[in-house]
């Protein structure tokens, strides 16, 4: 019958890169995003191939709508979830942090879910999402960023654990990318800026490989090595800055 992937958050970025390769692999593929005209211009690229949803993470249907998308591609051997928002907010602007959270924790934990149970009453699946290196540590340019990053981590190793409680079938992978040119950074001068379609070959071959937890790519492996290990009391006096 083929492989079948669900993509949240495909209308631009990674995730489209993410959707793309997967079509070329010959899976079917479920996209999902808010803009119509991306997903109707994705789904042109195959459209035997791929089925389209128009799904909000932040709105209380969005599982609903997750499973008519399902039910449109028959079937789900793996969920990835795409979809984060982030800006740095140096005023510390409240509206800009609740949005924040309401896509990347709340909107997370109403996807993640959605899919848990959905691998549950399968009895297998696997369970991908695309947190960020930025979890790793505060960052006062972004608090509510590094912030719902940090959550997405910790959250998906309580998915893992409750899993593996439950004696479930279900893999986990955690993809944490560095900087990537993609709409949500919106200017080059991001240190150590990666490509989309670069980024999305990682992310493929990390998931293919059931990787608990892929950080993207090597020079910010070695960048979070030492990043950990930075003293409180130091990480606090510096200006980190993009």
């Amino acid at each position: 019958m083929g492989k079948k992937v669900i993509i949240i958050g495909a209308t631009s970025g990674i995730g489209r890169e993410v959707a793309l390769i997967y079509i070329a692999k010959g899976w079917k593929v479920g996209i999902a995003g808010r803009r119509v005209a991306e997903l109707e211009s994705l789904r042109a690229e195959a459209p035997s191939q791929v089925s389209a949803q128009v799904l909000d993470v932040t709105q209380p249907d969005a599982p609903e709508k997750l499973h008519a998308l399902i039910e449109q591609v028959g079937g789900m051997d793996v969920f990835l979830l795409s979809s984060g928002i982030g800006k740095q907010n140096y005023t510390l602007q409240t509206e800009i942090e609740l949005a924040t959270a309401a896509t990347n924790v709340n909107g997370f934990i109403r996807m993640t879910n959605a899919a848990y149970h959905y691998f549950e009453q399968q009895g297998h699946g696997h369970l991908a999402v695309i947190s960020s290196i930025a979890g790793t540590k505060g960052l006062g340019a972004a608090a509510a960023y590094s912030a719902t990053k940090g959550f997405q981590n910790i959250y998906m190793d309580a998915l893992d654990q409750l899993a593996r409680m439950q004696k479930l079938n279900i893999q986990f992978t955690d993809i944490r990318p560095g900087f990537v040119a993609t709409p949500l950074l919106k200017d080059d001068s991001y240190p150590m800026l990666m490509k989309a379609p670069i980024v999305a070959l990682d992310i493929v071959d990390a998931i293919e490989r059931k990787k608990r937890v892929a950080i993207i790519d090597w020079k910010y492996r070695i960048l979070v090595f030492f990043w950990r290990l930075i003293p409180k009391w130091i990480w606090l006096r510096l200006p980190v800055r993009n």
